[in-house]
């Protein structure tokens, strides 16, 4: 399956733009996680070094968006706030959704928000922790590292469970969302191992490579989707990286790769562990 993203949507597929963006066809909706939809150049201390593979356009209507965090603009830059905020509903972590307002509704760790199928049933989007660092990076007020951040898991009758990493560096992390959510058959992982001089002293602030395999391992997924791994400069490991710490891992198979704006096929896979 390699047709690109245009407004007719699929059954079950998954698509990355560039960088976190990710559209998810489920259950006859439409969401699209971090929308980046900027032009490649310099954002503050960030340099975006790609463009998406489709514009805010090709994407049609959407029903809702997941935004992990809005403070960095490699999750959201200024056209994707733009976008998420014409769309009927943004899901995101309570002070992302103070600071972008209304569509924005706060979502906190462990509580879920029920959309509506256009057949029957409801997806639902549950909130669940990640950690924007390493374990013993500074926190804030609130206990964040880095910042507040937040991934989902999307599940519904007869769907695949859809597992959303956001920026998330923790493997500990990863095996709590294993432990308290319902079996991942699809784990769309930010990966990429980012990295700010400034910050952490340089370490990763995002999975690298080798964890991306061994939390495919720990969520136990058929299928995985790397996300948040080209298209900024600060990614210092990209999809040659990945593919290899997967291979080394013995879990080739369950990494699954197209092109930027290509469709992924979700299928009706089931998760292992």
């Amino acid at each position: 399956m390699n047709d690109r993203v245009t407004p007719a949507r699929h059954p079950g597929a998954v698509s990355v733009l560039g960088g976190p963006t990710t559209v998810i066809d489920i259950g006859g909706l439409r969401l699209v996680a971090d929308p980046t939809f900027d032009d490649p150049g310099e954002h503050g201390y960030l340099t975006k070094t790609a463009g998406p593979a489709a514009a805010e356009d090709d994407l049609g209507r959407v029903d809702a968006v997941l935004v992990s965090h809005d403070l960095h603009p490699d999750n959201l830059d200024t056209r994707g706030r733009a976008f998420a905020l014409g769309t009927p509903l943004v899901l995101t972590g309570p002070a992302a959704a103070r600071r972008l307002g209304p569509p924005a509704q706060a979502l906190p760790l462990w509580e879920s928000v029920e959309i509506p199928r256009p057949s029957g049933g409801t997806v639902a989007v549950h909130a669940v922790p990640a950690q924007h660092g390493p374990d013993d990076g500074e926190r804030d007020e609130q206990g964040h590292v880095n910042c507040e951040v937040t991934g989902f898991v999307l599940s519904g009758d007869g769907l695949p469970t859809v597992y959303v990493s956001g920026d998330n560096a923790s493997l500990a992390v990863v095996a709590e969302v294993a432990r308290r959510m319902p079996p991942v058959d699809v784990a769309v992982l930010f990966v990429g191992a980012a990295r700010v001089p400034s910050k952490m002293r340089g370490r990763p602030l995002t999975l690298t490579a080798q964890r991306a395999s061994a939390a495919a391992a720990v969520l136990g997924s058929p299928v995985v989707v790397a996300a948040h791994c080209d298209g900024w400069a600060h990614f210092s490991e990209g999809r040659s990286d990945i593919e290899r710490a997967f291979d080394d891992a013995g879990l080739a198979r369950r990494l699954r790769t197209a092109g930027n704006g290509e469709w992924i096929d979700l299928g009706r896979p089931v998760a292992t562990r």
